[in-house]
């Protein structure tokens, strides 16, 4: 795919990446390094603090037979009486990321929405392949919704939100709420979510040197986060043969993003199997172009839609 469909103002830090890392964060080959060049990345962003949002960190019963779950609480300052619930998933092709990594974002949500959020340090592949990742993500909301008056949180106000690997998650989160009879969702918001491993659309196809979580690097991840299983429903959402019964959905994509059209495809399934889908394609976005060019105009659009519809689905 050529460049010159790439919004020109979220292109520029792209730009900047790619020149002083060539090739991306994908091509280190060592898959801690790659996780230490990321988290530095990151930890060399200052952002200021806000008042608004007090954090905590704790560890919550992880799956039966599993570890303890780090996650980090994020309170609005403010509050008075039971909040909405937001179950936060990091990205990161279930390979990489952090809470940590996406600690503005959660702050940003907490504050905005008045929501008590509570993100995730989920395992991670390849040390820990399909489904561990999921189990921690469902275990974190099932101990949210038994600990609603402890965090000041309104269980029948609760959502879920990833990007990318997140949304994913996410997703699958949904799906062993419904099949277990586990916490009832109010909204789910899959952003841009890593839902098909086979890797077959035009998309991902095309995607090929835009830097940002271009084909090989998908067909990597994959292949870390299944190990030597089988890829199902839960691992990759699209492969689900039924999605009747789940939340309402948001989900948004770019048009120079590799899951372009995996994720158009599914929000149409959402739609066929009677589930409210809202779903946005922002011409020239890559994937989480909102995030490395935060200033630019398309990136302002993007997450006022996110948030608008998080406001209207949180009452």
């Amino acid at each position: 795919m050529s460049h010159s469909t790439l919004d020109p103002e979220s292109q520029v830090p792209l730009t900047a990446l790619l020149e002083a890392m060539p090739g991306g964060f994908n091509a280190i080959p060592d898959i801690v390094a790659r996780r230490a060049a990321v988290a530095e990345m990151l930890a060399s962003v200052e952002v200021p603090d806000n008042p608004g949002v007090v954090k905590s960190d704790r560890t919550v019963p992880g799956p039966d037979g599993a570890p303890d779950v780090a996650v980090r609480i994020y309170r609005p300052a403010n509050a008075s009486g039971a909040a909405p619930g937001m179950l936060f998933i990091h990205g990161g092709g279930m390979v990489l990321g952090s809470v940590a990594g996406e600690d503005p974002t959660a702050t940003m949500l907490c504050d905005a929405l008045g929501a008590v959020v509570v993100s995730v340090e989920y395992r991670l592949a390849p040390e820990y392949p399909h489904p561990a990742p999921m189990e921690d993500c469902y275990a974190v909301l099932t101990w949210m919704a038994k600990s609603a008056d402890e965090l000041g949180v309104d269980p029948d106000r609760l959502v879920v939100y990833g990007g990318s690997a997140g949304g994913g998650l996410a997703i699958a989160t949904a799906m062993l709420a419904r099949d277990r009879g586990g916490p009832p969702l109010r909204f789910m918001m899959p952003i841009y979510p890593m839902i098909d491993d086979r890797n077959t659309t035009t998309s991902s196809h095309e995607i090929l040197d835009v830097g940002i979580w271009d084909r090989a690097g998908n067909e990597e991840a994959w292949g870390w986060y299944l190990g030597d299983a089988e890829a199902d429903g839960y691992a990759a959402p699209t492969r689900a043969a039924d999605l009747s019964g789940l939340p309402p959905a948001y989900i948004d994509v770019g048009t120079v993003d590799l899951f372009r059209d995996e994720d158009i495809a599914f929000a149409q399934r959402l739609m066929a199997a009677g589930v409210p889908c809202e779903l946005h394609v922002h011409p020239g976005a890559y994937h989480a172009s909102e995030t490395f060019a935060p200033d630019a105009a398309l990136s302002k659009r993007i997450w006022a839609g996110r948030v608008d519809a998080l406001r209207r689905a949180l009452g």
